[in-house]
């Protein structure tokens, strides 16, 4: 199923202490077995990402129940999967009236990030996805991608300042604007559960919602550790990160791309309607997954000396892979 979404597919492996190997795909993602009791394991889909809990805790299971409960109540709010979902409803309407708070939150929050960045990050990227998707799905569709009218037409309905968040109505100020949220809606989801499960007294878990974030680290008092995929060689590990009250986030056009070509993918720049492959990936670590999430996205399209001004001022890590495939780090 083809998604009407900027879905970025994650390419975070989780090792949690496997030495010399990862999990790759199609494998479950869960921590390696401790010694402790009360581990708890889930593996499934959210938001049309691999998702996953490791838990310790007594009452485990029932956690667990009630996480999945809450990523059912937020999917309902945020996905571009199902027809009725908030954000659906307000793209084919343009406006939505009593929204949920958790759709205003967040749609702030996305704006907010779009400041941030100098409106590299932007939501009402929709318009891009929907060209280029219907373009290569075209039989003998032109390899050179959506002729330039069409994408200054779609461009013309992009921008984050269009939209007009209030807590009792969102509109859209142009007409066919179209709002994704997969940029940070994961990472959104992921600080939702692990607030659900601090307030449960939880002080050991890993949360994977689409994004990684770690409450603590193990009770052995090892943090977790995180594998970031190779863009290069797929399925491999090139970089082991450790992972202890902090989130992470990678993003990479190699994901998703839309032509057999691989010359076009998901990470649209938002000035221009082109995409770009500026890095072959960008890994954020914050202190929350929707930080993450939303500035994996935006770095992807920003220079380094752009990049620096962030993460020096949040207090960021930010690994890049450059497309001759070195690596270079921001931050500590």
């Amino acid at each position: 199923m083809r998604e009407r979404g900027c879905s970025r597919r994650r390419f975070i492996r989780i090792a949690a202490g496997l030495a010399g190997s990862a999990l790759l795909p199609g494998v479950r993602r869960a921590a390696a077995a401790d010694d402790e009791a009360d581990i708890h394991r889930w593996s499934g889909v959210a938001l049309g990402a691999d998702a996953a809990l490791t838990i310790y805790h007594p009452d485990g299971e029932r956690l667990i129940e009630r996480c999945l409960t809450e990523v059912a109540r937020l999917e309902a709010i945020f996905s571009l999967y199902r027809a009725d979902s908030a954000l659906s409803r307000l793209n084919r309407q343009g406006r939505l009236d009593a929204p949920p708070l958790e759709l205003v939150e967040l749609l702030g929050t996305a704006q907010g990030f779009s400041r941030l960045t100098a409106g590299a990050f932007d939501a009402t990227v929709q318009p891009l996805w929907d060209l280029y998707a219907d373009h290569f799905a075209t039989p003998a569709a032109d390899p050179a991608g959506p002729d330039p009218a069409a994408i200054r037409t779609a461009l013309a309905r992009v921008g984050h300042g269009a939209v007009d968040v209030e807590p009792d109505r969102i509109a859209f100020a142009k007409p066919g604007m179209a709002v994704t949220l997969n940029g940070i809606a994961q990472g959104y989801i992921t600080d939702r559960i692990v607030a659900l499960l601090r307030d449960a007294g939880l002080e050991h878990a890993l949360v994977d919602m689409g994004e990684i974030r770690a409450i603590g680290g193990r009770p052995s008092g090892e943090p977790w550790t995180v594998g970031l995929e190779d863009p290069i060689i797929r399925g491999q590990v090139a970089e082991r990160i450790a992972l202890e009250n902090r989130a992470v986030s990678t993003s990479g056009g190699y994901g998703t791309v839309f032509d057999p070509a691989g010359r076009f993918n998901h990470i649209f720049d938002p000035g221009s309607g082109d995409t770009s492959w500026r890095y072959l990936s960008v890994s954020v670590i914050a202190t929350s997954a929707t930080t993450a999430d939303a500035l994996s996205t935006a770095f992807s399209l920003m220079p380094l000396e752009e990049t620096r001004r962030v993460v020096d001022e949040l207090a960021l890590t930010a690994h890049f892979v450059l497309p001759d495939g070195s690596r270079l780090q921001q931050g500590v």
